[in-house]
Order: structure tokens, then C-alpha cells, then sequence
């Protein structure tokens, strides 16, 4: 009777752990035929969030109201031409945004848009606005993760690749292309500089809580950087991790001092295994969530924690997912 009884007790917590875990998954489609929430963004009143999607718009999403137009890279991106495979067909022509950030002091968007170039969209939504598309005259190819400091404004951004474009990102990784690079555009000077070089598949980057360092992925290498902004090593990089299997997006966890990286394991037939991973301040492991049965095997780009909930998005899945930590 006692083992009855234990086996019983056993089956009711598993299918009440199974019944939370549903219960605290929210999954939000994307509307008209658009596709690939890939990165998300929190304005200062902390409604809702944004997220940039295939054929070049940035959505808003308002609990109870679900998503609305907020900005377009281009004026093509508004139209029907932009929606469903045209939209990533003609990216060149509708936009395809990758990594965004607000500036919070001043309410601005910033848009890292894969084929089009670094942009940025006005308080309030609309046209973005092209910032650029070179630097040192060459032009950027395939643009990706951004980050804003949320103390001075500067805006660091990367580049996936030098020589393919967003449409050969299977081949920039197949050949383990180490073109990558990282940038800083300074709103105050209105200049781009570049960073680092010779980055393999530069996917993701955030600055620290303290604003002492930026970190960037390498997708193809498997390996995050850091990059110094102050102290004695201010201008000097080095290895930061190589414990998170092939890393896209890092956010910082708000004054944590941690990070969440979206992880998969890349394979010949594709991605596999998407899950969460938190880093610490000294890149060590100290959370990993599967997500897996929630996505798929799709390449989930980004995690980002805000309010104790943690957004999840993906290169060109057809939904955003949240989860209740």
C-alpha cells in the first residue's frame, strides 16, 4: 500500500510539473505572414516589448492588444511585396532588422539591419533612419547583434561576416569564414570605428552592467570575446568563455553582472539543442534551460530577461516565446 501510495504521489507531481511548464509558456505568432522575431527591445515604460521581424518591420507587442507596426526600415517595408518569402527574398530591398536596443534617455531605437546597415528609429516609431552602411569605405555585407550603453549612449554593433551576405550565412559557416567584426558608433561624434577583426560568425554583443567591458560572440568558433571599454586593459580583448555551444545573442541580466547567451549545437543537417545558458561575470556556466520542446531544433537567437520573464526568439521561426522564470 505504502509503495502504491508513493507511486501515486510520484505520478501527481510529475503531471503537475508538466501542467505548470505549459502554464508558464506563452507563445505570441507573429501577424501578416511576417516571420523571425530574431531580437527584442524594452522602452523605459516597460509595456510590452519590440522585436524586428522578415520584410523589415519592427513590431510592439502590448499585453492584451497583441502587436502593432512601430518602425520600418525602409517605405517598401510596409507593403505586402515585404510579406511572407518575398520579404526574405528581397531583404535588399524591404530590410531584414537583426539586433535593435533603445537608448532610454533618449527614446531612439537602434537597428542593426542585416543587408541594409545600422539605422535607427525615432522616438515614437516610424521611417529609421540610415546612420550607415560603411565604414573606412567598405561597406558593411551582414550586420547583426547591437547593443546600447545604457550610461553614455554609444552603440556597439557587429558584423556576421565581411564577405557573405545574410542569404550565404550557411556557407560563411560551413567555410568557418573569420571576417566578423565589432563596432562602436558614437552618437555624440557621429563616427563608426571598428573594434576587433577576424571574428568568426560575430553573432551577438552586450555591454557589462558597469560598462566595463563588451561581449561578443563567435557563432562558428563556438567562443565569446570580451572586449575592454575601461580600466587598464581598455582597448584589449580577450577570450571570455568557450563553455556555451555555438553562441548567437547575449543580454546582460540588468545589474547582475550576468548574461543569458542563446546557445544551439550546430550540425551538418542544422541546428539542434536550442537552449538558454546564464554566464557569470568570469563566463562560468551557472544556468542552462532546454527549450527544445518548446522550438524545436530551430536556431533560437536571443534570450532576454526582463521582469523575471525570459523572451526567446529565433532567426526565422514563426513565433516569440516567453517564459516565466
Amino acid at each position: 500500500m505504502t509503495l502504491f501510495v508513493s507511486v501515486i504521489s510520484l505520478l501527481l507531481s510529475v503531471s503537475l510539473a508538466i501542467f505548470s511548464d505549459a502554464a508558464s509558456f506563452q507563445k505570441l505568432p507573429v501577424p501578416g505572414k511576417r516571420s523571425g522575431p530574431e531580437a527584442f527591445a524594452f522602452d523605459s515604460t516597460g509595456k510590452g516589448f519590440y522585436t524586428g521581424v522578415s520584410g523589415g518591420k519592427i513590431l510592439k507587442y502590448l499585453p492584451g492588444k497583441g502587436y502593432v507596426d512601430f518602425g520600418y526600415i525602409t517605405v517598401s517595408s510596409k507593403s505586402q511585396w515585404c510579406d511572407g518569402a518575398l520579404g526574405i527574398a528581397y531583404m535588399s530591398k524591404c530590410g531584414r532588422p537583426a539586433g535593435i536596443a533603445f537608448n532610454n534617455k533618449t527614446g531612439e531605437l537602434y537597428v542593426a539591419d542585416a543587408p541594409l546597415g545600422l539605422h535607427v528609429i525615432p522616438r515614437g516609431g516610424g521611417l529609421a533612419k540610415k546612420i550607415a552602411d560603411s565604414v573606412d569605405g567598405k561597406p558593411f555585407l551582414f550586420l547583426d547583434g547591437l547593443d546600447v550603453d545604457p550610461s553614455t549612449g554609444v552603440v556597439y554593433f557587429t558584423s556576421f561576416s565581411s564577405k557573405f551576405s545574410p542569404g550565404d550565412v550557411l556557407k560563411a559557416v560551413a567555410s568557418k569564414d573569420a571576417t566578423g567584426k565589432l563596432f562602436k558608433y558614437d552618437p555624440s561624434k557621429k563616427v563608426v570605428t571598428v573594434l576587433l577583426k577576424g571574428l568568426s560568425g560575430s553573432a551577438g554583443c552586450t555591454v557589462s552592467s558597469d560598462g566595463s567591458f563588451v561581449l561578443v560572440s563567435q557563432f562558428t568558433k563556438s567562443n565569446i570575446k570580451r572586449y575592454w571599454i575601461k580600466g587598464p586593459k581598455a582597448g584589449s580583448s580577450e577570450d571570455f568563455t568557450n563553455a556555451v555551444s555555438n553562441p548567437d545573442n547575449i543580454k546582460r541580466i540588468g545589474s547582475s553582472g550576468n548574461f543569458w547567451v542563446a546557445s544551439v549545437v550546430n550540425t551538418a543537417t542544422g541546428p539542434t539543442n536550442p537552449s538558454a545558458v546564464k554566464v557569470n561575470s568570469d563566463g562560468r556556466v551557472l544556468q542552462t534551460i532546454s527549450v527544445k520542446d518548446k522550438f524545436g531544433d530551430t536556431l533560437v537567437s536571443e534570450v532576454n530577461e526582463f521582469e523575471e520573464r525570459l523572451y526567446v526568439g529565433t532567426l526565422s521561426g514563426p513565433f516569440a516565446g516567453i517564459i516565466d522564470l
